[in-house]
């Protein structure tokens, strides 16, 4: 099994306000049930392409089916006899952990103007450049956009047929020679137009694993596709 570990998840919370974003939901009134499948389907497609899931994201998972089955029991109320929302605290800790994340992106911004006034250089005994931060190579989208148009790509392949046994010879440098000569004439392609003639789920994943690989590497980029549900891979010179 391939692993590729990402420092592009920010935490459970980050995850739900991707949906919350996404789906136009209202944060005040999350409905649980179905944010709750999403969620946990998201945890599923981690572990397939066996991403580290860290044990916050599981006990999310938890509190969400916590608060889906008290939403479904009779309604609790506080000492002054008025009805108590099993949400409010996600949607408090929501709200919190989205102004936290608003003031981080105000600083960042602002920390890139002060740079470009007194930018002093990155400096290395060798006198190479720094490597550039994989969040510059992902331009607009997230790690959740990605795994949203990889469960797309899935969906669209037919189901497997349990009881035919199939050995697919398939390899992570396979793939990454396969994704390089795809982008090699036209310098990008879709992602979808990548994975459009492969019929075989494994070399879906294997695909996609070998993707996040050549992110890693710097070898080619991702950028914000007109179709929800897509992105554009382009190559990037190392010369």
């Amino acid at each position: 099994m391939y692993k590729v570990k990402l420092n592009t998840f920010e935490g459970p919370l980050d995850l739900l306000l991707f949906f919350i974003k996404r789906d136009e939901l209202d944060i005040y009134d999350i409905p649980i049930s179905r944010i709750t499948k999403e969620f946990i389907g998201y945890l599923s497609l981690m572990e397939k392409l066996d991403l580290e899931v860290a044990g916050d994201f599981l006990l999310m998972a938890s509190t969400l089916m916590l608060i889906k089955v008290r939403m479904l029991l009779p309604k609790e109320v506080d000492e002054k006899g008025e009805e108590i929302d099993p949400r409010s605290d996600l949607v408090n800790a929501l709200l919190e952990y989205k102004r936290y994340k608003e003031m981080a992106e105000e600083f960042s911004v602002l920390e890139s103007h002060q740079r470009k006034i007194n930018y002093r250089g990155y400096f290395s005994a060798d006198n190479k450049e720094a490597p550039p931060e994989l969040d510059k190579l992902l331009k607009n989208i997230t790690i959740y956009d990605l795994i949203s148009a990889f469960k797309n790509a899935l969906a669209e392949k037919p189901k497997d047929k349990i009881h035919e046994i199939n050995r697919i010879n398939i390899s992570l440098e396979d793939q990454i020679e396969y994704i390089m000569g795809k982008i090699k004439d036209s310098n990008s392609i879709n992602f979808i137009d990548l994975v459009l003639g492969i019929t075989e789920k494994l070399r879906i994943v294997v695909t996609f694993i070998a993707l996040l690989e050549l992110v890693k590497m710097n070898r080619i980029g991702l950028k914000e596709s007109r179709n929800y549900n897509d992105f554009i891979i382009y190559g990037i010179s190392n010369g």
